[in-house]
């Protein structure tokens, strides 16, 4: 018997936008072939659902109602520096090169990326348009989930950084999308390819925003990372995005033997976020720290799901994610780590830890690990709970008001999480963005 599947709305209008833009895409034909090929998958899967054990507890189908235009190059930006380090509040004084895309699309006069021995920098949309990039860019397209296969069929452009063997970045580099509504709600698409050489060490910031008053829209990002062999890579995402906007992004590292990987993210004042990271040690040696903070109020959904795959012998994990949930914000962690047959001497840790601050607030937890070898060391764990009533009686016997007293712990709550990004300036600014967003939060 054959089984029709009914398509929503939103996905049966996902297909047929990507027909009225396909032509304005980037890319050379290969790349639109890749892109056909794409949209096709994802008619046949449709937006991940709730009966997804990996979806179960954001239900993408349920939550995205209308298929909103894709954005397209169309006319030149009209914002302003002001307006971009204003939107970028402390990381605007960061001092790193800086690749702005806006809207979805690269802006040449906002951005700050000068030559930089040993650096390749360009942006995506002249790379797809490159005969001479197609082998690499076609051997990076992803397989067939979803939300990949959607990234794929829509992508408009994004960062490519490859940094040579043996090269040591002075700066950061920062990569800021921000959506500034014009021309109204749309659908925002983008991918960053990231190649760390044997024994390189850099630093990359993503920075996803909107403009203050910018129409909130649905954004669709991927990164993906690749890191040779004794390589250093610090990851940072701050996703700061706007009243209702949804935000997925796939975060995908590769690495080589002896490579090391340490990512962060920050999370706060956007409607849904998923962010999905999917790690694979491909060498032995690897270390990898994945940690984050999440700031969640109103109805705000905040979702963090991982998949640490230890493939290969010798490496070692560790995450730890902080969240705090006021109103009725619901926050998702799903930490899953896998050791492969072979992964002998694997050290995994992970932990997530949320703050109750109001008794409609909703944590949903699922850790979990896979252990098919014998000689491992691996744990996880969760807890979510209320501030403790005599921490606040201590904190105000020695003379400190209630709310600052309230402040000061919650603050010490997610200080954890944010001292594990030890660049000395990029720390402070994290706390400071996080300290605003805080005030005011579960009172």
């Amino acid at each position: 018997m054959t089984v029709a599947i009914t398509r929503t709305k939103a996905e049966q209008g996902l297909t047929q936008n990507f027909e009225a833009v396909a032509a304005k895409l980037p890319g050379n034909p290969a790349v639109a072939e890749a892109r056909r090929a794409a949209i096709g998958a994802f008619a046949a899967l449709g937006l991940p659902h709730r009966r997804l054990e990996a979806w179960k507890y954001t239900d993408l189908r349920s939550h995205l109602k209308e298929a909103l235009p894709a954005a397209v190059a169309d006319a030149p930006s009209s914002l302003t520096r002001a307006e971009l380090d204003a939107a970028l509040e402390e990381l605007a004084d960061v001092a790193a090169d800086r690749m702005v895309f806006v809207d979805g699309v690269y802006d040449r006069g906002l951005s700050q990326a000068g030559v930089i021995a040993g650096v390749r920098l360009a942006p995506l949309a002249a790379s797809l348009a490159s005969p001479a990039s197609e082998a690499e860019l076609n051997g990076t397209i992803p397989g067939q989930e979803a939300v990949l296969a959607l990234n794929t069929a829509f992508m408009t452009d994004g960062a490519v950084i490859d940094i040579a063997a043996g090269s040591t970045l002075a700066s950061p580099l920062l990569l800021v999308f921000i959506r500034t509504g014009s021309g109204g709600k749309r659908l925002i698409t983008t991918r960053n390819l990231v190649t760390i050489g044997e024994k390189a060490r850099a630093t990359v910031i993503e920075a996803h925003l909107n403009l203050p008053g910018a129409a909130a829209g649905h954004s669709n990002s991927l990164s993906q990372l690749t890191l040779g062999e004794g390589a250093q890579l610090a990851h940072l995402k701050c996703t700061i995005g706007g009243d209702g906007e949804s935000h997925v992004a796939s975060l995908l590292p590769v690495l080589a033997a002896g490579a090391s990987y340490r990512a962060f993210q920050l999370t706060a004042a956007t409607g849904l976020v998923r962010n999905n990271v999917g790690l694979t040690f491909a060498g032995e040696g690897g270390k990898a720290d994945v940690s984050g903070c999440f700031l969640g109020r109103g109805s705000e959904h905040i979702d963090t799901t991982l998949v640490i795959d230890h493939a290969v012998a010798g490496c070692e994990s560790r995450e730890l994610f902080k969240g705090v949930l006021a109103d009725r914000a619901r926050g998702v962690f799903q930490g899953k780590v896998i050791v492969r047959p072979d992964a002998q001497h694997t050290d995994g840790k992970q932990m997530a830890q949320v703050l109750m601050l109001s008794e409609t607030a909703e944590f949903d937890s699922k850790p979990e690990l896979e252990i098919n070898a014998d000689d491992v060391v691996c744990g996880h764990g969760s807890t979510s709970a209320e501030i403790d009533p005599d921490l606040i009686f201590y904190c105000r016997s020695r003379g400190i008001a209630a709310a600052e007293a309230r402040s000061l712990l919650i603050e010490s709550f997610i200080g954890e999480a944010i001292d594990k990004v030890t660049d000395q300036a990029l720390n402070p600014a994290l706390m400071a963005m996080a300290r605003r967003r805080l005030v005011g939060l579960g009172t």
